[in-house]
């Protein structure tokens, strides 16, 4: 088998892979969904779930699906108070416990996701980007990845983004596996979750911006 044929066979077990797993976790969590969902229409109110436009493979637009973790509550001149006030209550808990990520399975089953790739980020980063980093483009983007089990929110952006860069010049289904295998063993004990993250870093629009202007 050429190199080619192989590449082209190991991402086809790696749909098999994410399309089983995922409706494996959607049944087996969906109690908890279940009783997520009505904390969270008891506390915020509808909807219940969140959508946000993020940029996908080869630079498209997804939507992505998460439960709702913070209230609508706006200052006196209209504007959303910070995420850390936003976010409180089931909020924070399912935060810590990854919970509010388990409607992004259906992404998975879309196709719009995949169980492990560089996470999807908001459109507005998208010129922010070097040409290395959109190297991130050329593969599906996942629910977890190489920077999400080193280190997460505590890495800067330059080194999110190189493990992203990373994870599609090295990929195999054995990474792939092995990175899973991290995630689970991070979710279990609730680590490295920030429930606030704009409160430890810039966004990357942001923190460019400013190296860039000086």
């Amino acid at each position: 088998m050429t190199g080619h044929h192989r590449l082209t066979t190991e991402r086809r077990v790696k749909r098999i892979i994410d399309v089983t797993v995922a409706l494996l976790v959607l049944v087996l969590t969906a109690p908890v969904l279940a009783v997520a969902v009505l904390l969270v229409l008891a506390q915020f109110g509808s909807p219940v779930f969140f959508r946000q436009e993020r940029t996908g493979r080869h630079e498209r637009r997804i939507r992505v699906l998460k439960l709702r973790t913070m209230s609508d509550e706006r200052d006196a001149q209209g504007q959303l108070l910070p995420d850390g006030v936003r976010c409180r209550g089931i909020g924070r808990t399912l935060r810590r416990l990854s919970i509010d990520e388990l409607p992004q399975l259906v992404n998975v089953l879309r196709g719009d996701l995949s169980l492990v790739g560089p996470r999807p980020l908001l459109l507005r980063y998208d010129p922010w980007y070097t040409e290395r980093e959109r190297l991130r483009f050329a593969v599906q983007p996942g629910i977890t990845g190489l920077a999400q089990v080193n280190g997460r929110n505590g890495l800067g952006w330059s080194d999110r983004l190189e493990l992203d860069v990373r994870y599609v010049l090295g990929w195999s289904l054995w990474l792939d596996l092995r990175i899973i295998a991290q995630t689970v063993g991070k979710v279990l004990r609730a680590s490295g979750v920030a429930v606030d993250p704009s409160s430890q870093m810039l966004d990357l629009d942001e923190e460019r911006r400013l190296t860039y202007v000086r």
